[in-house]
């Protein structure tokens, strides 16, 4: 899967979490945002009992609050849509502090807000303790379609490649006196734009002309066999199958 690749999300600790193979952390993950997603809206103390255990996880791998929060302001997009939704939903109405609010507004928002959140939140935890080439390793050893995988490798790695192009250009054009703000400068940002286009096209067909001069024929090789023990799979399943309890309790009472 080529060389490492540190990325900005990862935190890098040498706790139980950490150590744990990477296709064991994905399957945990995806298993227990299943879970919360099936959870019924209803049951409050159900989603306050997913944020307990995963503070828990967090904690095990010693990933600090503050990190963790700061992650999770990437939803705040969908925060600014659901508390839209009690304003312009339909339905029964109900009056609060002298609004009209939607009653499944209301609750179509609760449900965005903690299904999110928890998603987001064990998402960055994924991101923080395992690195990304590990991660790309756990997706081949879930037998992902290998292309798949390949364009998810290149897609991580060249949006950073191109990132780093991006603010060459820009330290570059500003040390020569340039400048690119406001709807003055859009023709500076549109020559900017193109130039690096045609920078990362040429960057990509060197990168491929390499690779097929070292033989690639459309599989990358695997030079890392990842493999779990019982043991760590029940270690990792704990968190899906202990959110399990909490979703089939939430359905019964």
């Amino acid at each position: 899967m080529g060389a490492g690749h540190t990325h900005r999300l990862y935190r890098h600790g040498h706790s139980p979490v950490h150590t744990l193979p990477p296709h064991t952390k994905l399957a945990a993950a995806f298993l227990f945002i299943v879970v919360v997603v099936s959870t019924p809206r209803e049951a409050m103390w159900a989603f306050a009992l997913y944020a307990v255990l995963l503070a828990s996880v967090a904690h095990l791998a010693r990933v600090p609050a503050g990190f963790l929060l700061r992650r999770l302001l990437i939803e705040v997009p969908f925060v600014a849509f659901a508390v839209l939704m009690p304003f312009v939903a339909e339905g029964e109405r109900v009056h609060a502090l002298g609004l009209s609010l939607s009653l499944n507004g209301l609750w179509g928002a609760w449900n965005v807000l903690a299904k999110g959140t928890l998603g987001v939140a064990v998402s960055v935890l994924l991101a923080a303790t395992t690195e990304l080439r590990a991660l790309l390793l756990g997706l081949q050893r879930l037998r992902l379609p290998p292309l798949l995988v390949q364009i998810v490798s290149f897609m991580i790695r060249y949006g950073d490649v191109i990132t780093d192009e991006m603010r060459r250009m820009r330290v570059a054009r500003e040390s020569r006196g340039g400048e690119a703000r406001g709807v003055r400068h859009w023709g500076v940002l549109a020559k900017s734009a193109g130039a690096l286009f045609i920078r990362s096209y040429e960057r990509g067909e060197r990168v491929h002309l390499a690779m097929v001069s070292r033989g690639y024929a459309g599989a990358m090789p695997v030079i890392d066999e990842v493999t779990a023990s019982g043991a760590q799979w029940r270690y990792a399943l704990t968190l899906p199958c202990t959110a399990l309890v909490v979703c089939l309790s939430g359905w019964i009472l």
